[in-house]
């Protein structure tokens, strides 16, 4: 958490006069990137500022409960909105990313910008420089730290009311993988808060796990006996999803959240993958149980990162060249881990 002058500058800036602010959340905008950005949207709404959100692709599917989500901007259907936006704002908040390779397009539009910039992010080793900045790596999700920003820079608790709190769940219940990965006991108390706000923990569930279509269950299944390899020697499992899957199942943004999480059910494995054919480059998302830090893996060999135990990267080339690729680097990274658990034991 940022401290001292520069936090009062940022609590004097949005408790003042009324401003233009822009929200920016991240490509494929996951639960923590839509919670953060609508939980703040919410809060300086209420406290007079006029306020956008804008993100490179749409929103999944399961998300379309959040209030406003249907005024976002999108940068691949309103390049010129995004950027009148841009260019209006007096106050841009870089939320849930720490590059601009994450917002595509966007990023050249910055360059015209004269406004107050904030970063609030949980990934590592930030790349992007802001006039305020609160970048903490060992945070549960964004959603946790704009949870901390409201009370802490901006002093308005009073704002945490019963949407606000359940923005807030949401971001952090999908960055934590249902509560599985990213804890601490001060996540837990900050849970206890947001429930003492009024927020409805089993309603939130229920609209983001619990309200499918039918092409979602079929795509699992099609998904765990069709595309899934399990590489005992290495105690590592992937899913892999080629274009004709996202053609035959109608694959759309948000349709495979979750798939990567199953291999994880498997006792032996300590490493799962999620690899997706996309239109012009092979996505790879990333899971890891204890200290199998797959935030390394994706930094070394797939251009990402992310964090100890959920990162993910991209691939150039054919999916089975990928695979083969994702092979290779499997056997070099968990070879290592195993050495260095032997060695520390």
């Amino acid at each position: 958490m940022t401290e001292g002058s520069q936090g009062n500058d940022v609590k004097a800036l949005l408790t003042g006069d009324k401003k233009h602010v822009l929200l920016l959340i991240h490509r494929n905008p996951d639960g923590d990137a839509i919670g953060s950005a609508y939980a703040l949207r919410r809060v300086l709404r209420r406290i007079g500022h006029e306020v956008t959100v804008a993100c490179p692709s749409d929103y999944p599917f399961n998300f379309r409960w959040v209030e406003g989500i249907d005024k976002m901007l999108v940068g691949d259907r309103q390049p010129q909105k995004v950027r009148q936006s841009i260019h209006r704002a007096q106050i841009i908040v870089y939320l849930d990313f720490n590059t601009f390779q994450r917002i595509d397009g966007i990023a050249q539009y910055l360059e015209e910008a004269a406004a107050y910039t904030i970063l609030i992010d949980h990934h590592k080793e930030p790349l992007i420089r802001a006039d305020f900045q609160l970048s903490e790596p060992d945070a549960s999700s964004t959603a946790e730290l704009v949870y901390r920003f409201i009370l802490h820079v901006l002093d308005r608790a009073d704002l945490i009311d019963r949407a606000v709190a359940e923005l807030i769940y949401a971001g952090i219940l999908t960055d934590t993988g249902k509560f599985r990965h990213n804890t601490s006991a001060r996540l837990f108390r900050i849970m206890a808060e947001l429930k003492t706000a009024g927020l409805d923990d089993l309603k939130i569930f229920d609209l983001i796990y619990n309200s499918l279509q039918e092409k979602h269950l079929r795509l699992i299944g099609h998904a765990l006996h069709n595309r899934f390899v399990h590489w005992q020697e290495y105690r590592t499992a992937f899913i892999y999803l080629n274009k004709d899957d996202y053609r035959q199942f109608d694959i759309k943004r948000g349709d495979t959240e979750g798939l990567v999480n199953y291999p994880m059910m498997l006792s032996d494995i300590i490493l799962s993958a999620l690899i997706t054919e996309q239109q012009n480059t092979i996505k790879i998302s990333l899971r890891s149980k204890g200290d199998v830090d797959v935030q390394q893996l994706a930094k070394r060999y797939f251009n990402g990162g992310g964090h100890k135990n959920a990162a993910g990267g991209y691939h150039q080339g054919p999916l089975e060249q990928t695979i083969n690729d994702f092979r290779r680097a499997v056997a070099e990274f968990v070879t290592a881990q195993m050495k260095n658990s032997k060695s520390t034991s």
